[in-house]
């Protein structure tokens, strides 16, 4: 697997600049470009990327999107003055032209291929390229909308041609409509397209009827646009959030995309003054961080929009971070998405019912979106400046004021969520067998002492265990404690007596004060494990069914095993990561026990994406004739795996009907999951 994440800048982009008074135009301005880069030279990312350098796309790869007649008109603006640069910018909606225009869209252009070269190639595995002019919302024979060339539709139609790709994802997450992309690919099902973005109800630009919901694209690609319209500003994490998990990621696995694009517009970012959300800037590292998950890494990010330079900055930062495989910080407020949120989901999964099967047993139906008029008054409170903003036009700058307040914050939240990255990622105690099968980065703890556990084992009847079985406990503590003090970021032990393990590693969590610990134990548990209030989440998914009363604190899943399927998506996004998340541990545990019916893939990927809980601090343990599956866990965990899944099959009725059960039972406590449940609209 490749390894690695490419950053392509080129600094010539900070030419392209607005020579006239234009209040539409103004927030497009250079230094979104060198904050961005200055910011990643404070985090001393810069050095640990692989960098790419950019080029001048050429007028045939330009003309994969736009027309030839487009692109002269682009090309005569090198040679005029001022008024007539003025009057050609004029023709369009939101745009401005500068003699150096053509040039840095041309190196927009090819510094967005020369990334996608970089992935596909293998010379690394992701990767960021920070570009301006912006692309999505030009079109075949328009600029529109700050946006010139439009990078990333021009780049998957490369990967396309170049690479023979069957399946492009491209993710907008810029908090305007990117309609040009969804032009361009509008009637192929090769591209599957995403975004999210302002719409109230087409009052916001760029006005369009097809920004809605139920636009899902044309012909053979009809349920290849999803569009997820917010009709309310001061959408947050949780919104976000539950976008992607109860929309995006389920049939994004279902699609099973060979490259990854990213949209990336930092407008959706808090403070800024077009978007007026308020996502503050891990989100975008949790977002990435999903995404990488998809196409065996194959993952592109690409500047777009983003107005407030220190939100767009962070965020940048944060994206990046999580590209380079940093532990994950935590997600900031409270998970629990509104009521506008939530209806907006629902019609987007009622649209597309029909088109995916991952929707196939799900009870979805349109809803009216009654929570714009009924929520004025929060509305104004979200606000983030005292005028309600329609368009770019009647943006301008926004308040310098909650611009320097913005900044204030984010000085303040980046110390408070930012941590030192231990020096060494994954430890593990395998015992001898199993140590030839981890990578050589694996960090093996030696020289146990009992004594330093004795407190935590005295509570538990150990006297009479084989003296082998005591020693892969120690071992299991002694990589937990790593976690806990962060000497390493996540572990990985054997055990044979995994139940047993289960409840002395939450034991040795609570001795320890960790507040809440997460644990997820995939087999049939042969021991009764008492929880204490908050301080521990189980989830136990069996194949066995047990006569225990779920409880909001201990629950039991219950998943038949089907030889036809290789799935568990409508587990994953449907229910055990929106709780997760909910809960928001600090420290995960994932214990592979007997019986147990997923198979490595599932579980790899489920502790991969688990990882994004608890600054990805996670200790699996492997029941010691599960080995088999102990490589690609250890491998998941040094962030060198991604498993792949074969054809897409739904998920067997029977289980689909446990996880709707589980889900309206606990909507009211763990509030992410309101989205898909039956009577979402109850969730307060």
């Amino acid at each position: 697997m490749a390894a690695g994440t490419a950053l392509v800048y080129d600094g010539e982009m900070i030419n392209h600049k607005l020579l006239w008074e234009d209040p539409t135009c103004e927030v497009e301005v250079p230094e979104r470009l060198s904050c961005c880069y200055g910011r990643l030279q404070h985090y001393n990312l810069i050095e640990r990327c692989i960098l790419v350098s950019a080029r001048e796309g050429t007028e045939s790869e330009i003309m994969l999107i736009h027309s030839m007649d487009y692109v002269e008109v682009v090309k005569s603006t090198e040679k005029m003055e001022k008024e007539e640069l003025q009057k050609v910018s004029a023709e369009y909606d939101a745009v401005y032209f500068h003699p150096t225009t053509y040039r840095c869209a041309k190196v927009a252009v090819g510094a967005t291929l020369q990334l996608v070269d970089a992935v596909m190639s293998g010379k690394t595995r992701n990767g960021l390229t920070l570009i301006r002019p912006p692309g999505h919302h030009s079109q075949r024979n328009a600029a529109n909308g700050f946006c010139i060339f439009n990078n990333v539709a021009i780049a998957a139609k490369y990967a396309q041609r170049k690479y023979g790709l069957q399946r492009i994802l491209i993710v907008d997450w810029d908090i305007h409509h990117g309609q040009g992309i969804q032009y361009a690919f509008d009637d192929d099902p090769s591209v599957l397209y995403f975004s999210w973005h302002r719409f109230e109800h087409q009052n916001f630009w760029p006005w369009l009827s097809e920004s809605n919901y139920d636009a899902v694209g044309q012909g053979k690609g009809k349920g290849f646009t999803i569009n997820v319209p917010w009709n309310l500003v001061g959408m947050g994490n949780s919104d976000y959030l539950a976008a992607f998990l109860h929309v995006l990621l389920p049939i994004a696995f279902e699609f099973d995309p060979e490259l990854v694009l990213i949209s990336a517009g930092y407008d959706s970012g808090i403070g800024d003054p077009e978007g007026q959300m308020k996502a503050t800037p891990e989100c975008f590292s949790h977002l990435t961080h999903f995404l990488m998950n998809l196409a065996n890494g194959k993952l592109c990010a690409v500047l777009e929009g983003g107005y407030h330079l220190r939100s767009l900055s962070e965020s940048v930062c944060m994206t990046l971070k999580a590209l380079l495989g940093d532990p994950l910080s935590p997600l900031s407020g409270e998970m629990m998405p509104c009521l506008s949120a939530r209806e907006s989901i629902q019609n987007v999964r009622a649209a597309h019912k029909p088109y995916w099967k991952c929707l196939t047993y799900e009870d979805v139906t349109p809803v009216q979106d009654l929570s714009t008029i009924s929520c004025q008054a929060e509305k104004a409170e979200l606000t983030q400046t005292n005028v309600e903003l329609l368009s770019p036009q009647e943006v301008g700058k926004g308040d310098v004021n909650e611009v320097i307040k913005t900044d204030r914050f984010l000085e303040t939240h980046m110390k408070s969520i930012l941590s030192l990255k231990p020096p060494i990622k994954t430890a593990a105690a395998v015992g001898e067998s199993g140590a030839y099968l981890l990578p050589p980065t694996v960090h093996i703890p030696k020289g146990l002492d009992m004594k330093e556990f004795k407190t935590t084992i005295s509570a538990f009847d150990v006297k009479n265990m084989k003296e082998e079985a005591l020693n892969l406990l120690l071992n299991m503590l002694a990589v937990l404690n790593k976690i806990i003090k962060k000497e390493v970021i996540n572990g990985l032990a054997v055990s044979s007596t995994p139940s047993l393990s289960s409840a002395i590693a939450i034991a040795h969590c609570q001795n320890l004060k960790v507040q809440k610990v997460l644990c997820v134990f995939v087999g049939d548990m042969d021991m009764k494990i008492e929880l204490d209030d908050d301080k521990v989440l189980l989830i136990n998914i069996c194949a066995k069914h047990f006569e225990q009363v779920n409880t909001k604190h201990n629950i039991s899943l219950n998943w038949k095993e089907d030889p036809k399927t290789n799935n568990f998506f409508s587990a994953t996004f449907g229910f055990i990561l929106p709780v997760a998340y909910s809960y928001q541990p600090n420290l995960t545990i994932v214990i592979v026990g007997p019986n147990q019916n997923l198979g490595k893939n599932r579980i790899s990927l489920l502790i991969s994406l688990l990882q994004g809980l608890a600054e990805s601090q996670i200790l699996a343990v492997i029941q010691d004739t599960e080995e088999k599956i102990m490589q690609d866990i250890a491998n998941i965990l040094t962030g060198d795996f991604i498993p792949n899944f074969e054809n897409f099959a739904p998920d067997l009725q029977e289980n689909v009907e446990v996880i709707k059960e589980l889900r309206a039972q606990f909507q009211q406590e763990w509030k992410l999951l309101q989205c898909s449940a039956k009577n979402f609209k109850d969730g307060k």
